[in-house]
């Protein structure tokens, strides 16, 4: 029953029996005579064993450990199948979102150039005399030229991220 549980962690593990024998600090032979059952190791080298496996001594001792079988590998492929449909999935959401995220983005610059044309620049007509006037012009005056230089970078960035967030067929 050790022997078994032995090499079942073992190689449910992925190691061999070398890597096992150089953590453990024996030689291959001495795990290979544990798995056949030839011989037991000591209770210290069965501790070494449990950290190494990552596995509690009374697993180690108890039943016989089963390795996964074909059907638990169909079952694991099922799953991993699952998981990369919900995967493709989400990263199609968010393909769309962005896509629409950036023609709203698209469509307010071209509404705010709209409004920016029909308003023109009507501060431009106000009594500059009074301080707080005088300053609230300039921000205004400010804002629109940072909204006219920015906003054809930004436009020209926004389509470029439509047409590559389109499904390739």
């Amino acid at each position: 029953m050790l022997s078994e549980n032995i090499k079942a962690i073992r190689k449910s593990k992925g190691l061999s029996q070398q890597e096992l024998a150089v953590k453990l600090n024996v030689v291959r032979q001495t795990i290979s005579k544990w798995e056949q059952g030839l011989s037991v190791p000591d209770s210290d080298l069965l501790i070494s064993i449990s950290e190494t496996l990552e596995t509690p001594v009374s697993t180690l001792l108890g039943e016989t450990i089963a390795e996964p079988g074909a059907d638990d590998l169909k079952a694991i492929s099922a799953k991993l199948e699952v998981i990369n449909l919900q995967l493709a999935q989400r990263k199609t959401t968010r393909k769309r979102i962005l896509r629409w995220s950036l023609i709203l983005l698209c469509a307010a610059i071209a509404a705010a150039f709209a409004l920016l044309v029909k308003l023109g620049s009507p501060y431009l007509s106000w009594d500059y005399s009074d301080p707080e006037t005088a300053v609230l012009g300039v921000a205004f005056h400010s804002l629109e030229w940072l909204f006219v230089r920015a906003a054809p970078v930004i436009l020209i960035g926004a389509i470029i991220g439509i047409f590559l967030t389109f499904k390739k067929q």
